[in-house]
């Protein structure tokens, strides 16, 4: 009876149907897709073969794979030198406005549209050398079910890019995540960090008391202060050509404006990556319901943006670029053969 027993789970093995479709198989529909990203529309350009997934195959699909960024530093990995190059975190908003029934959908202030919108927010930890930009690692707010802030998966994200591996130079972050225990976790790894600091945070000049950082005389080339709770650190101020204050900072003391210009610079890596991700992988255009789906459509989007960012680096050929040549070629083969004619 025993061995009948233990070979039950074995023989449902055996007879358990194999998927219809893969991960790879939602990921370069993904790429391909020039707008609809829905899984009736994946079933739909299906190539003409004998059994062919259907649209229930890539919604099983969604529904079966565990979403763990796991699987996208895999891929990730052998695309990054750990020992060079910076870490950048932010966080973007994917629109949902008109999800009233999907799953991860509060409302979330938008620096976009500058109101409070629907959407999803995704933070990204990408590896950047100033010419590649490799999302390695990203975490989804959802603090209804997990009780997790966005700066617990910051944290949580330094400490696993810590686990894996990576020495950066700096890693650089918006002033959202500038807190101190933030920066103390960044110091404690023995890093150097860049991020912007908001105007009301104390600081105090050559012991002259706590003040806020924008009442403070702060130099274009950097200033030395202490930062209430931390300890020294050196700021910028910066003033754009519209009248705008930002106060960059580092606990690099010896960094000057060059240098500062030359990392926010590629820190700006993280928003061009946001608005590839968007733009031609769909992230924000999954039309499914269970937040697990759409979990697992983020994820497999990030995947499909890190082949068109591989192939731009062995290439040259821009993301938007690479995407338009797959469409040329359904034109063209349209034009050989026009489906819609007037006789």
């Amino acid at each position: 009876m025993l061995r009948q027993l233990t070979r039950l789970p074995m023989m449902a093995s055996m007879y358990m149907p194999k998927p219809k479709c893969t991960a790879t198989d939602y990921i370069n529909f993904v790429i391909a897709s020039p707008k609809l990203f829905s899984c009736t529309e994946a079933a739909k350009v299906q190539p003409e073969i004998p059994d062919s997934p259907a649209h229930d195959a890539f919604t099983r699909l969604l529904i079966r794979l565990e979403p763990d960024p796991e699987a996208l530093w895999q891929e990730a990995q052998p695309m990054v030198h750990r020992k060079v190059g910076i870490l950048v975190l932010d966080d973007s908003t994917l629109d949902k406005p008109y999800a009233k029934s999907i799953d991860l959908v509060p409302r979330h202030w938008s620096g976009q549209h500058h109101a409070i919108i629907r959407d999803i927010n995704l933070t990204t930890l990408l590896w950047t050398d100033g010419d590649r930009h490799v999302p390695c690692d990203y975490r989804i707010y959802d603090m209804s079910k997990d009780k997790l802030t966005k700066n617990d998966h910051f944290r949580a994200m330094v400490i696993m890019a810590q686990e894996r591996g990576f020495t950066p130079d700096f890693v650089a972050f918006d002033g959202w995540y500038s807190s101190l225990e933030n920066l103390k976790l960044i110091r404690s790894l023995g890093w150097r960090w860049l991020t912007r600091l908001k105007i009301n945070r104390q600081v105090n000049l050559n012991r002259q008391g706590a003040k806020a950082v924008g009442e403070t005389a702060i130099e274009a080339g950097g200033t030395v202060v202490h930062l209430k709770g931390y300890g020294l650190i050196r700021v910028f101020r910066i003033v754009s050509k519209d009248g705008d204050t930002e106060h960059w900072a580092t606990d690099d003391l010896a960094m000057d404006e060059l240098t500062r210009l030359k990392l926010a610079e590629r820190t700006w890596a993280i928003e061009n990556y946001h608005r590839g991700l968007k733009q031609c992988c769909g992230v924000e255009r999954c039309q499914a319901r269970a937040g697990r789906a759409q979990r697992n459509h983020i994820g497999l989007a990030i995947r499909a943006f890190l082949r068109l960012e591989r192939h731009f680096y062995a290439t040259g050929v821009s993301w938007y670029e690479a995407k338009a040549k797959i469409i040329r070629g359904a034109i063209r083969a349209y034009l050989v053969n026009p489906l819609y004619v007037i006789s």
